[in-house]
């Protein structure tokens, strides 16, 4: 849709979108980038928390990946309940039951408590990234989708680029303090922070644009002509569960997820492994692929918006993060090459993961949109239990890592030609949109 311009040039649509993006991207990107270091801290953890415990390589695979099970089983009716209930109310609720979890990781003991807390963390958290996804699409028109969930989904990898060298810092200097292990202090205050910004989300979100008091009316009535008409028509949920091109997508996104948790789970024990020991040193190297990510997903993001064009600007960054995985294998013992391999094929995959997103939130529309987003989400998400499983059962196996990266390559090699022969009927219409 064209900008409505007054006749001084002011341009109404870019200064409501500019008031839209400092009030809630911003605020969403925190709460995000506080999920995935929740999530993800466990591989920091398992420098201390392996040999203190007992765990083998499979026993932490397992339990890394675990957190996705619980989350798959609740994602669907967290999300089917979202429109009833409003954003303010889901994500408060889940904010406040996953910090609690994830600080109780501390009074971890052995193995199925390890699976247990896991599972628990992935249950209370159920929902969360499918439901922001659904969330923007009540505030963003399909130009402008991409940009804002390559924005929000930054916090993934500022989660790798903070998380590592504050998870490193923390291990390292509470070490012993109080009778807790450096693991256990990391749980608890990276933990902490959740709850309150559960309680803030609560009094600071609003449920839809109807219901923002800092939008006055004018600003209401564009923003409804931005975001309707759709260009993708209305669906409920019964026919999107029908459809078989979600499945195609969720089965595309089952690989980018494998592929995105099996580094993010275990690049810590890879970098150790090529001989880097000190743990603030390892934090500030983890943090390094994280930073390329961050900038990759803002600009093809941007660039995916402005040409109106999603599958390719998803496919070929993830067949470019196959090409990087597998080669990464053959630098093993350069530790600047494998840094330098492993940092472009994680920016790959969390290009493809933030444009991903674009395609079913332009072609699923209406009440469905949320129950949809979440059953791809689930089919695909429980692809973060199966990739760090698989790395783990592998290295347990063969003593390294170098089947599991294979693995992961060849499912970013699937993933790429699902999302390119995927033509979904919105193709053809975004390219006359706008």
């Amino acid at each position: 849709m064209s900008s409505i311009q007054t006749l001084d040039g002011t341009d109404h649509v870019s200064a409501l979108y500019n008031k839209l993006n400092w009030r809630l991207l911003p605020f969403l990107l925190i709460c995000y980038m506080f999920a995935y270091l929740d999530r993800v801290n466990v591989g920091f953890a398992k420098l201390q928390m392996q040999s203190d415990l007992g765990f083998s390589d499979a026993a932490y695979g397992v339990g890394a990946g675990i957190f996705f099970i619980g989350y798959v089983l609740f994602e669907i009716p967290s999300n089917l309940m979202l429109p009833r209930i409003g954003a303010r109310k889901t994500f408060s609720r889940i904010m406040i039951l996953w910090g609690i979890t994830s600080a109780c990781m501390l009074f971890v003991r052995n193995v199925p408590m390890f699976y247990g807390m896991r599972f628990l963390l992935g249950v209370f958290e159920a929902g969360f990234a499918p439901g922001m996804i659904y969330y923007l699409s009540c505030w963003y028109g399909p130009t402008r989708m991409a940009r804002a969930i390559a924005i929000v989904f930054l916090a993934g990898p500022l989660g790798g680029i903070i998380g590592g060298p504050i998870s490193a810092w923390l291990m390292s200097s509470f070490s012993s303090a109080g009778g807790l292990a450096g693991w256990q202090w990391m749980f608890l205050l990276e933990g902490l922070p959740c709850m309150a910004l559960g309680v803030i989300t609560f009094f600071f979100l609003s449920d839809r644009p109807a219901d923002a008091k800092w939008l006055n009316a004018e600003e209401k009535r564009l923003l409804t002509a931005e975001l309707g008409p759709a260009s993708a028509k209305d669906h409920s949920f019964k026919a999107v569960a029908r459809d078989l091109r979600i499945y195609i997508l969720a089965f595309a996104y089952f690989c980018i997820i494998a592929s995105i948790y099996s580094i993010s789970f275990w690049l810590p024990t890879m970098i150790k492994a090529q001989g880097i020991n000190d743990t603030m040193q390892l934090g500030w190297y983890a943090a390094i692929p994280y930073i390329a990510a961050a900038f990759g997903m803002y600009f093809v993001g941007r660039r995916s918006d402005r040409l109106n064009e999603r599958r390719y600007h998803s496919a070929l960054p993830a067949l470019l993060g196959a090409i990087l995985l597998a080669g990464s294998i053959l630098s093993d013992g350069n530790f600047p090459v494998s840094l330098i391999l492993f940092t472009l094929a994680t920016a790959m995959m969390w290009i493809a993961y933030t444009v991903f997103w674009a395609i079913p939130s332009a072609y699923i529309k209406g009440p469905a949109a949320a129950g949809g987003i979440a059953l791809i989400n689930t089919i695909g998400l429980s692809g973060g239990f199966w990739g760090p499983a698989i790395i783990g059962w592998t290295k347990t196996a063969t003593g390294n890592l170098h089947l599991g990266l294979l693995v992961m390559a060849s499912l970013l090699v699937i993933a790429s030609l699902l999302l390119v022969t995927n033509k979904l009927p919105l193709d053809k219409r975004a390219s006359q949109s706008d």
